[in-house]
């Protein structure tokens, strides 16, 4: 730690964080299953997908009030 941290002109207890993060880290991965690490990612895709929809019906939203407000801008 402490050559780490003259050669990057670190400070001691920034490099000893990432290590103990670097661990926590390491043991969360060990101890995870793959179903569990499945159902994170089809959570994570279930969520990506709802948003997703929202964004689309935003949009249409945001597309047919232009419509409206430009063929009111028209007359």
């Amino acid at each position: 730690v402490a050559e780490a941290s003259r050669s990057f002109d670190l400070s001691p207890s920034e490099i000893e964080g990432w290590v103990d993060d670097a661990k926590r880290g390491m043991e969360n991965s060990l101890r995870a299953n793959p179903l569990d690490i499945r159902e994170q990612y089809e959570k994570q895709l279930k969520d990506l997908q709802e948003a997703y929809g929202e964004a689309m019906l935003e949009l249409r939203a945001r597309k047919k009030y232009q419509a409206l407000l430009d063929a009111q801008d028209d007359k």
